[in-house]
């Protein structure tokens, strides 16, 4: 099924309307809208576009923007969807900065904020175990992030020496590991 330059721009406008929270929290709905709705990727082609998103440098969501609207119709898919996932986002933060001095000490306004940070949590934290268990995550293979958490929060190492570690790992695990041929 070949999708349409506004079917593209539609589904990330809405994902990028609808969500709260940042990237990791439009996961959900770009689940629905690419796997489920418009059955453009199966649910593993899905995992490996979030996984490549991530790794890029950039922002996730136009990344996973810009990767599906280019497998879907190439540059001018990838064109429709990045537009249509930034473009509700950018009209908003423009609005807000307009009139953030009228209202930034505003105690219903602060309320309203300090509601919203328990709801982007779950947001984040549906994705997150909704991929473990697409991933099929087991306790012998959840150690590399716990560790990796741990080594960033309690010992101050940078992320980028965790990530570089990683690549390196899973480099030598692949020259290592027994190939089925």
């Amino acid at each position: 099924m070949t999708a349409k330059y506004c079917d593209i721009f539609w589904s990330f406008l809405k994902v990028g309307a609808f969500t709260i929270g940042g990237g990791y929290a439009m996961i959900p709905l770009m689940q629905r809208e690419l796997v489920e709705r418009h059955k453009w990727m199966g649910e593993e082609e899905f995992m490996d576009e979030v996984a490549l998103s991530q790794a890029m440098p950039g922002v996730f969501a136009v990344n996973m923007a810009a990767m599906t609207g280019y497998r879907l119709r190439g540059v001018w898919g990838a064109a429709a969807a990045i537009v249509g996932n930034v473009l509700v986002p950018i009209v908003f933060i423009l609005l807000l900065a307009m009139f953030f001095r009228t209202f930034r000490e505003n105690a219903v306004v602060e309320r309203i904020f300090l509601g919203l940070r328990p709801a982007v949590v779950a947001l984040i934290a549906v994705p997150v175990f909704t991929m473990a268990r697409s991933a099929k995550v087991t306790w012998s293979n959840v150690w590399i992030p716990v560790a990796s958490a741990l080594l960033i929060w309690l010992l101050g190492v940078s992320p980028i020496i965790i990530v570089l570690a990683a690549a390196l790992g899973g480099y030598l695990y692949s020259l290592l590991k027994p190939h089925n041929s």
